[in-house]
């Protein structure tokens, strides 16, 4: 399992009974995860005098009950790769988001540190972030030296990952932010003939287009993917695809980048694809939580 094991300012107390306890710099937050399926003693004190919970209701959704909680705060990550931390700005929102998933920070650091090796002999590191949401992967890279193309269909989401790269020390980045769907940005740059050394992709498990298209990863993922390798420059570094939908297995991952991205490439002897469940570790068990799982192709 690829595990986020660096981060300083997170970590999850503990999980039990459907929930996880988590520390997010000065502030300890309860919220579900369907991941915790065991009923273990809740010993951390935590429990009981957290700053935030996040109740599910039986008919779907829930709602925050808040103890002392800002509206917003921040927290802060870092990686010799990159040239300077990282500083996230996180609210408690829409289901149980906070503005970011901490366990990505093992695709920041993988990223990171294959931008800031070929970087560090001149050569190109153009990425392109899809669904990036809140830009955790987009400051990341930035950060290690790479121009990157940042790409969410929200505004929202597109004005807070701004914020969290100004926080960064990186609003003179080269960094394109750019309100759209991912598909038709997509399509219209194989049209315009541009190229990318790395993309990532974090795509919803299910969602709805502007007009009620419904996307389903597992029925839709496949053609993105195939689409977007089409973007992948003669210099490639990696192609992430990360998936929270359950069925998804890593050995699934694994296949599809492999048909997907290895036949654009039989010159290289290096290129490969790799797949493995991401975690986080949990410092009162010390065991590891299972947070979804990623693909890597890389050369």
């Amino acid at each position: 399992m690829w595990t986020a094991s660096r981060w300083k300012s997170y970590e999850v107390l503990d999980a039990s009974q459907g929930e996880k306890l988590e520390r997010w710099g000065d502030y300890t937050l309860i919220r579900p995860d369907p991941q915790v399926i065991w009923n273990t003693e809740k010993k951390d004190s935590g429990w009981r005098h957290c700053n935030g919970h996040y109740h599910r209701s039986r008919s779907g959704g829930g709602e925050w009950e808040f103890f002392s909680l800002p509206k917003t705060w921040t927290i802060s990550y870092d990686n010799p790769a990159f040239r300077q931390p990282l500083t996230f700005h996180l609210k408690p929102f829409s289901f149980k988001h906070t503005g970011l998933f901490p366990e990505q920070a093992v695709n920041w650091d993988w990223c990171a540190e294959k931008i800031a090796a070929r970087t560090a002999h001149g050569g190109p590191a153009r990425i392109l972030n899809l669904f990036a949401y809140t830009g955790g992967a987009t400051i990341a890279c930035a950060a290690a030296g790479a121009s990157v193309t940042h790409v969410d269909a929200s505004k929202g989401m597109v004005s807070w990952a701004k914020e969290n790269a100004a926080s960064s020390g990186l609003s003179d980045s080269p960094v394109r932010w750019l309100v759209d769907d991912c598909r038709k940005f997509v399509e219209r740059e194989i049209r315009r003939g541009h190229h990318y050394d790395g993309i990532i992709m974090d795509p919803p498990s299910y969602g709805r287009g502007p007009k009620g298209e419904i996307w389903k990863m597992e029925d839709n993922i496949y053609e993105l993917v195939e689409l977007t390798a089409q973007l992948m420059s003669d210099t490639p570094l990696f192609f992430i695809l990360n998936a929270y939908t359950t069925g998804l297995q890593p050995g699934v991952l694994t296949y599809l980048l492999s048909t997907a991205l290895l036949p654009k490439y039989p010159g290289i002897k290096t290129a490969r694809v790799s797949a493995s469940e991401i975690g986080l570790p949990v410092k009162d068990s010390g065991f590891i939580l299972p947070c979804g799982a990623a693909g890597r192709f890389e050369v």
